[in-house]
């Protein structure tokens, strides 16, 4: 039988990053009893290594408390632990959809940040009742009345009753849990109603299939039902329901207001559409729940292996990859430098480190990624409009009417002594200024940016200039059309496809300066003189040479005329520049990843 709605509770925990959301996790997880101490480790949910190495949480992760109360009732907590960085802002959108009220997780010493903001709003959006929680109260910097001001000015949620806690030590979870059952209004639901589930999440089991991460709203699910998914217009038939607790337990079904997982024999992730209502095949719901937006890549970029007979690998690897994060997509690709590949689309320049660090961690691969790109819209004369992922695709000039680039409402917080070079890094990218005030000694400057401008190094460049101080959250705002140009570079005469990439006409000139400088460095020199060129159509813009390698041919002449040594000087002369057309130029690995990472300042 399955719990009364009254004594269940669903909430998300969302926070900035490293304010210690998974550590509160861990901490609810031990209190109420849901691992032994032997079973707990640090960031028990965070189950990938990467996700335990870099201390983030990439995958939003489900657990099902029991929680006996002051009041001497037992409770169902269904807890949602969500990401911070702003390259999974997608997850924590299911995650609150799933949900009916969250945590807001606040660092008593660091305060309120740009992605407590963007998170907390997301909640309020989601129309979720909010309990503030001030952690890391143990630490000699905190000062949580200061922080609950904050609160109070800059959300303008009341923080009178804020729940102070320490996640380390676990002073104050108790406190946490009775606020989550006395605070958080409980899900509605009729249990008679036609079974209507969301779909919050799917992920791909070696042993199980594609597991899916359902939320009931109304009916029952049980095992052995034959249900429908209303958008993709399939049948599956219930093999297995159960809960995480956090181990996998079979429960045999789920009522409304609770969280579970299923499985049906489906056999690829994408046929499981996140946000998809499921229902019963024999009596159906009336109406389709809204789902969510589809995750949109907004980064591209190439990925190639470094040699040339992995690339089948390659594949594989990427088609697994594939199946846990269907934000993730990829295509064919071949380039006349860099052989055989795939054009990858991300959500964000931390999302392509991740896919990238996994492929040569998890699948053993070495590659080498192409310039980072944003995705381009082409007006063309005849009034059609196409997208351009891979700049080196771009159509003939003449046929292009206008070129579009998408723009970022970027949110920066910063600390006072820091905003001088905060707006000069803005202004330096093109960036627009949109409002600034202060919360307290820190200021709030709101910035319109292209984001081709942020995607190569502008997170890096902003922790330098504010000794990492400050933090960075964006949204994507629509497309503006600008004076953009195709550069190439071409090495020898010859272009190289993998180096391509649009600029504003403005800064062309002193990127293509920079790259043909970098590239001088990066070739060694081969028998025959080598021109490196930027180019935009058929304007050389600059030009470096990495000059010949020589044989010393007048060794053997010591003494008599100069004319002896003159002929054979020359002779080598003509035989390096009958060379050069035919000589081709080495470029290492090491020059293409160089000359991508190159600091556009």
């Amino acid at each position: 039988m399955s719990t009364p709605l009254s004594r269940i509770r669903n909430f998300s925990i969302v926070a900035h990053i490293d304010h210690g959301k998974s550590t509160l996790s861990d901490r609810l997880i031990q209190e109420t009893g849901g691992l032994t101490k032997r079973e707990m480790t640090e960031q028990v949910l965070d189950n990938m290594e990467i996700e335990r190495e870099r201390g983030i949480t990439i995958k939003a992760q489900t657990v099902r408390l029991d929680y006996t109360a002051r009041d001497g009732e037992t409770y169902v907590l269904n807890l949602m632990d969500t990401p911070g960085h702003v390259d999974f802002a997608y997850e924590v959108s299911r995650s609150l959809a799933a949900c009916e009220g969250s945590i807001l997780v606040v660092d008593s010493s660091q305060g309120v940040e740009a992605q407590t903001l963007a998170n907390v709003y997301q909640a309020i959006d989601n129309n979720h009742e909010i309990v503030p929680v001030l952690n890391k109260i143990d630490l000699p910097a905190a000062e949580p009345e200061r922080v609950r001001q904050q609160i109070e000015d800059v959300i303008g949620i009341d923080a009178s009753d804020a729940v102070l806690c320490s996640a380390k030590t676990g002073e104050g979870i108790a406190d946490v849990l009775e606020a989550v059952v006395t605070r958080l209004p409980p899900p509605k639901g009729d249990r008679d109603a036609p079974l209507k589930a969301l779909l919050v999440d799917a992920w791909y089991d070696p042993y199980l299939g594609v597991v899916v991460l359902v939320r009931v709203l109304d009916g029952v699910l049980k095992a052995g039902m034959k249900v429908r998914m209303m958008n993709a217009g399939v049948t599956h038939q219930i093999d297995r329901i159960g809960v995480f607790k956090p181990k996998q337990t079979e429960t045999g079904e789920l009522g409304p207001g609770e969280i579970g997982y299923i499985t049906a024999q489906i056999k690829q992730v994408a046929d499981a559409a996140v946000g998809d209502t499921i229902t019963d095949e024999k009596r159906q719901t009336a109406t389709a729940l809204p789902g969510f937006r589809v995750a949109q890549s907004v980064v591209f970029c190439g990925l190639f292996p470094v040699d040339a007979a992995d690339f089948e690998d390659l594949r594989a690897a990427i088609g697994r990859l594939r199946l846990n994060d269907a934000s993730f997509t990829y295509e064919m690709e071949t380039s006349a430098a860099l052989g055989f590949g795939f054009r990858c689309g991300f959500l964000g320049l931390l999302h392509l480190e991740i896919i990238q660090e996994r492929l040569s961690r998890e699948f053993d691969l070495d590659l080498i990624a192409t310039a980072p790109s944003v995705v381009y819209k082409i007006g063309l004369n005849d009034g059609s409009e196409l997208e351009l992922h891979n700049p080196a695709d771009l159509p003939d000039p003449v046929k292009i009417a206008t070129i579009a680039e998408p723009w970022i409402k970027a949110t920066i917080l910063t600390p006072d002594e820091y905003l001088g070079s905060v707006i000069k890094l803005c202004q330096d990218r093109r960036g627009e200024q949109r409002e600034l005030s202060y919360v307290g000694s820190r200021a709030l400057v709101v910035y319109d940016l292209p984001l081709n401008e942020v995607v190569f190094d502008f997170y890096d460049r902003l922790k330098s200039v504010s000794k990492g101080y400050a933090s960075f959250d964006y949204a994507i705002e629509g497309y503006r059309v600008g004076d953009l140009v195709r550069m190439s570079i071409l090495v020898n005469s010859e272009p190289v496809d993998a180096l391509s990439m649009l600029v504003h006409a403005d800064r062309a000139e002193a990127r293509g300066r920079g790259m043909v400088e970098k590239m001088k460095d990066l070739i060694s020199p081969h028998m025959f003189q080598i021109p490196i060129q930027a180019a935009i159509g058929g304007r050389i813009i600059a030009r470096e040479t990495v000059r010949a390698l020589r044989k010393d041919v007048t060794a053997k002449c010591y003494g008599g005329d100069m004319s002896r040594k003159r002929k054979l000087l020359d002779k080598q002369k003509a035989g390096k520049k009958r060379m050069r057309p035919f000589g081709k130029v080495e470029i290492p690995q090491e020059a293409f990843i160089a000359a991508l990472k190159m600091d556009a300042d």
